[in-house]
């Protein structure tokens, strides 16, 4: 599942129509339609304020609405280019002006798709991982070894401390035990912490 980095803004005109999607990172129903409100407020003037969220661990929360769009041409493709996409915690409001031309039922339809669709596809992202994370204290003259170790197998550093020894903190995707006991020629460990989820960021 895939989570919204940082709110994004996306415009697109489609037969004098302007649809404006705003995308923001929402973990609870109150905050979705707090996030709602605003952009009616934002765009007072506007034809239409549609809108999709999902919410939840397993998107137990999905909530869709047309704001007077013919029903079903708005809020659930929305809501189903959100499902498609993966996305999970998040609130697309669809702001329209209206051009003067109507587009029919698939028109519109295509219309909100694509608005959500081009959004998400410029917004930053975030995928969920499982790390270890671990706490690794030794000698200086390892350092040049294991830092380059680290670089090489994409280590999350978190603290460093420096003292009579060298201490890190990091998360690792895989076990390392095996990995530092050989670069350390056995004289060092790592001690394992816990098991963490973090939001990692998505390379396009």
């Amino acid at each position: 599942m895939y989570r919204l980095k940082e709110d994004h803004e996306h415009t697109i005109e489609i037969q004098k129509s302007r649809f404006i999607c705003y995308l923001h990172k929402t973990l609870d129903e109150e905050a979705a339609k707090e996030f709602i409100t605003s952009i009616q407020k934002l765009h007072p003037n506007a034809t239409h304020h549609c809108y999709a969220f999902i919410i939840g661990e397993h998107n137990e929360i999905q909530r869709s609405n047309d704001d007077g769009e013919p029903g079903g041409t708005a809020g659930m493709p929305m809501l189903d280019c959100l499902m498609k996409q993966h996305m999970q915690d998040i609130t697309a409001v669809v702001v329209r002006y209206f051009g003067g031309i109507k587009l029919g039922a698939g028109g519109l339809v295509r219309a909100y798709s694509k608005s959500v669709s081009e959004a998400l596809k410029e917004a930053s992202l975030t995928q969920k991982k499982q790390m270890k994370q671990y706490r690794l204290s030794f000698s200086y003259e390892l350092t040049g070894k294991l830092d380059h170790y680290f670089r090489t197998h994409d280590i999350r550093l978190l603290q460093k401390t420096y003292e009579d020894c060298i201490t890190y903190e990091f998360l690792s995707e895989t076990p390392i035990d095996e990995d530092i006991q050989e670069l350390t020629s056995g004289r060092f460990f790592p001690e394992f912490l816990q098991d963490i989820i973090i939001d990692a960021d998505i390379k396009r």
